[in-house]
């Protein structure tokens, strides 16, 4: 009778096992048959909310260009950092003894996932590989990475991402659909050439299947990146096709990541918003390029911008923004809608500039106070800004507005469309005064800011914020 009734307990454990793999196979066959491109808005909105909190990361341009650093052949090349392969003609055996060269012994992964928090990002997206091919990880795809071609012989990928893990911040890379490198993508022997495009595509084809695909399933597998940032969709050879292919190729890979729309041909030169010409691309949000748009949307997108002129590091790059313009830039991001994305371009040697240091440190220090202004906020429906020197931010689900103001003020502000709780109390993050106030229909809200806070205004205060509880008033 035992041997009996242990064998029923087996099959049925048996039975309950193989349904339970059965599940699980249906499942994954599921998972590769959805089509991506057609998510429903409340998939999308679950998926893309937390970087539509996060409201300010941090880009890393870094490679072996940090080497030459704007001078080749004895020769300052013009342009950006990250271009000089192609702007100073440089052949590729040529390009290589540079990437031999590429030890950045003092690169601390901890230490610029600490600087980012500091700093107030709450993401990093990092160059993965950038135009010249160079990749930053242990590629099994080819031997063209910092394990097999450089001295330095580390997992640059790898050590980041553990870190930005650890303090809690969104790790995300950027990646180039173009690669002057490889044999089959060379972008640059294909200008040289003038080639017609008849006759290369199907090179081209062949390298995004066997070599870019793998590379980004490397990527995806090993480092579990929450954002792809991709970059050089312009390239002649890459098409809207193969745009969606390799948006739904991405996501079935990790459905929940985020893409932006250089994964496609859609964008509208570094005004960075997808063209309205009846045409559905592929991406999750737009990508202005050094600008910020001119007005509120109600898309998704972030701007991504360079605290000096290149992305990559630049050694006689000395045309710095302020520390005041980026905190300004961001507010006027962050009221708009969108996402600030700030680059730093590290040394060759591993480390981040001083002068971005000094600044993101400055930002740091405006979000420690004002941060409740810019994190899980969003857009108010009918206006972004008052004049040139007031923007509005709305925390999400609540009635709290925001009111920031750039530019040191008189004792009194009227703010227009703002119709403050009956009682309620408006106070300047920071302070733990309680501000007087009136309020009537017709000429709208006015705040009295003493002269206790407005004496504290320096060179360091960049931006004060009014915190409201109440409501935007709609015409």
């Amino acid at each position: 009778m035992k041997k009996i009734f242990l064998l029923k307990i087996l099959v049925v454990l048996l039975t309950i096992t193989s349904c339970k793999t059965e599940k699980k196979e249906v499942k994954i066959q599921d998972l590769k048959s959805i089509n991506y491109l057609d998510e429903s808005k409340e998939d999308f909105n679950e998926r893309i909310e937390w970087w539509r909190n996060a409201r300010f990361g941090m880009f890393i341009h870094w490679g072996v260009y940090s080497i030459p650093a704007g001078t080749h052949a004895g020769k300052e090349i013009g342009g950006l950092g990250e271009w000089i392969m192609n702007n100073a003609k440089i052949p590729v055996a040529e390009y290589e003894q540079y990437t031999k060269q590429f030890n950045p012994k003092e690169f601390d992964a901890v230490l610029w996932a600490k600087t980012m928090k500091k700093a107030g990002m709450k993401y990093v997206v990092i160059t993965s590989k950038h135009h010249d091919g160079f990749a930053l990880w242990d590629s099994k795809v080819s031997d063209y990475d910092v394990i097999d071609f450089s001295p330095y012989g580390k997992d640059i990928l790898k050590q980041l991402s553990d870190a930005c893990k650890k303090e809690g911040i969104k790790f995300g890379l950027y990646h180039s659909i173009i690669d002057w490198h490889h044999p089959e993508a060379n972008y640059n022997e294909f200008l040289r050439a003038k080639k017609d495009t008849i006759g290369y595509k199907p090179k081209f084809a062949n390298y995004l299947k066997n070599y870019l695909k793998p590379q980004l399933k490397e990527l995806i597998d090993n480092y579990d990146p929450e954002i792809l940032w991709f970059d050089g969709e312009w390239t002649r050879e890459f098409n809207h096709e193969q745009g969606l292919d390799l948006y739904q190729y991405v996501r079935s890979l990790k459905p929940s990541i985020i893409i932006n729309n250089r994964v496609d041909k859609g964008r509208k030169g570094h005004q960075g918003m997808n063209r309205n010409d009846g045409v559905k691309y592929a991406g999750d949000f737009g990508t202005p390029e050094q600008q910020i748009l001119e007005t509120a949307s109600t898309l998704d997108w972030e701007s991504c911008m360079t605290m000096n002129k290149s992305w990559g590091f630049k050694s006689n790059d000395d045309n710095w923004k302020s520390s005041e313009l980026l905190i300004h830039n961001l507010i006027d991001v962050v009221a708009k809608g969108g996402n600030f994305l700030l680059n730093v371009g590290p040394t060759s040697t591993g480390l981040i500039p001083g002068e971005s240091i000094e600044r993101l440190q400055e930002i740091g220090n405006w979000l420690d106070i004002n941060g409740e202004a810019i994190y899980n906020t969003e857009r108010l429906e009918n206006k972004y800004k008052q004049g040139d020197n007031i923007r509005f931010t709305k925390k999400k689900n609540s009635h709290i507005i925001y009111s920031i103001i750039l530019k040191k003020t008189e004792n009194k502000i009227n703010l227009k469309g703002i119709k403050p709780n009956k009682n309620s109390s408006i106070s300047i993050l920071g302070f733990n005064t309680e501000l007087e106030w009136s309020y009537n229909s017709e000429n709208g809200l006015d705040i009295n800011i003493p002269n206790s806070i407005l004496d504290t205004w320096n060179d360091k205060t960049y931006a004060l914020t009014i915190k409201i509880k109440g409501e935007e008033k709609l015409k």
